[in-house]
């Protein structure tokens, strides 16, 4: 049975966006690749003529990218809270050595 290039690239689409999920636990440029997978996907779904699927596949898009974006902020914040307990930590330290 021969495939026509829309269900070629649906079929591509799909198993991209299936890889990527796979890997997003190994790097947030993965769930920044899923989300732009799913855009394709949702692209796949108004070219089919199945708006559903491309409605919901743009709110995966939506989803996956505000994730990948609150990866990169946490980032910070979770260096700056391994900062503040050493900090801490040598304070404290400080402070058992001159009480001695």
């Amino acid at each position: 049975m021969p495939m026509d290039g829309l269900t070629l690239f649906g079929l591509l689409t799909l198993t991209v966006m299936l890889l990527f999920y796979a890997l997003e636990h190994r790097s947030p440029w993965f769930v920044l690749a899923f989300a732009a997978a799913c855009l394709a996907a949702s692209a796949y779904g108004f070219l089919q003529g199945a708006w559903p699927f491309g409605v919901v596949e743009v709110v995966w898009a939506l989803v996956a990218f505000r994730r990948w974006y609150g990866l990169g902020q946490a980032a910070p914040e979770a260096g700056a809270l391994k900062e503040t307990a050493a900090a801490a930590r040598a304070q404290a330290s400080r402070q058992s050595r001159t009480s001695d």
